[in-house]
Order: C-alpha cells, then sequence, then structure tokens
C-alpha cells in the first residue's frame, strides 16, 4: 500500500485535520480583521449549506493559510481536495470552486497575497503540480507570487 496514504490516514485519525481546519479558520479570522483595517469588509457565510453553495464569504474571497511557504519558497495553490483520504475522487477546490471566488486570499500570519483566481487559473500550467493523498495543487514560487498578485500585505 501507498506509504502516503497510510500516513494521511494515521494523520487523519489522529486528529490532524481537525487541526488544520481550526487553524484555517483562525486565519480567516486574521485576514478579516487586517482587510477591515484596509476598509475592506468580509461577512463570512456561517452554514454548510451556504459556504459550499455560494462560497466562504459575500465578499468571494478564497482564504487559505499556508504555514510552509517560508521554508519552500512556494505558495501551495490548491486546485482539488477530497475531505478523508480513501474517499476515491478530489472535489474542486481553491481557485476551482463553483462559487462566488474572484478572489484568493493566501499566506500566514505575517503575510497575505491577495490574487485574482482568474490570474491563477492562467497560470496554473506553467508550474509543478503537486499530488497529496487529501489534495492536488501547484507551487507558485514566492518571487513569482510578488509579479502576480493583487496586494501583498505584511503583519506587524
Amino acid at each position: 500500500m501507498n506509504q502516503k496514504l497510510i500516513e494521511a490516514r494515521e494523520e487523519y485519525n489522529n486528529g490532524y485535520y481537525n487541526d488544520k481546519l481550526q487553524e484555517g479558520l483562525e486565519f480567516q479570522d486574521v485576514v478579516t480583521r487586517e482587510l477591515y483595517q484596509r476598509g475592506i469588509v468580509i461577512v463570512g457565510y456561517s452554514s454548510r449549506k451556504h459556504q459550499n453553495q455560494d462560497g466562504e464569504n459575500l465578499l468571494g474571497a478564497e482564504i487559505k493559510r499556508d504555514g510552509k511557504f517560508r521554508e519552500t519558497g512556494n505558495l501551495y495553490i490548491e486546485v482539488s481536495e477530497k475531505a478523508h483520504p480513501d474517499r476515491a475522487n478530489y472535489t474542486p477546490s481553491g481557485i476551482k470552486r463553483k462559487d462566488n471566488s474572484w478572489l484568493f486570499v493566501i499566506g500566514d500570519e505575517k503575510t497575505i497575497y491577495i490574487f485574482s483566481t482568474k490570474q491563477l487559473l492562467m497560470l496554473e500550467d506553467r508550474y509543478r503540480h503537486v499530488v497529496k493523498p487529501t489534495s492536488n495543487g501547484f507551487l507558485l514560487p514566492i518571487e513569482d507570487a510578488e509579479k502576480y498578485c493583487i496586494r501583498k500585505i505584511e503583519i506587524n
């Protein structure tokens, strides 16, 4: 059996994904505060129904935390995911979600990058794709992220 799949199952069973979900929700709060201070209001949907049907928020911003970009030198731009490693199929996510998202916000508690989802979709084929047990995406080098982002926000 694939070692990465075994490890992903173990992580799932040990609460890794719930921890990551909580980390992501806390990062959404950071982004919401930082954008609010700059005059951009994010009103998030609370129910799963509206999050899945309409998007994460009324603004149309897909928000993702990337806690590894400083060590890897790349932002991981997700395009599909699955909730559990044993599921057969991936579903569109990140920049490929079929909802109101037109912005893609990614980073950590120190730096936030804001992109147009359209621009990231046009750039996708230029970069190396990564397939993980619960996620697929591509690696956008930080130097290119600096060039293509709509806005970069440094947080004090």
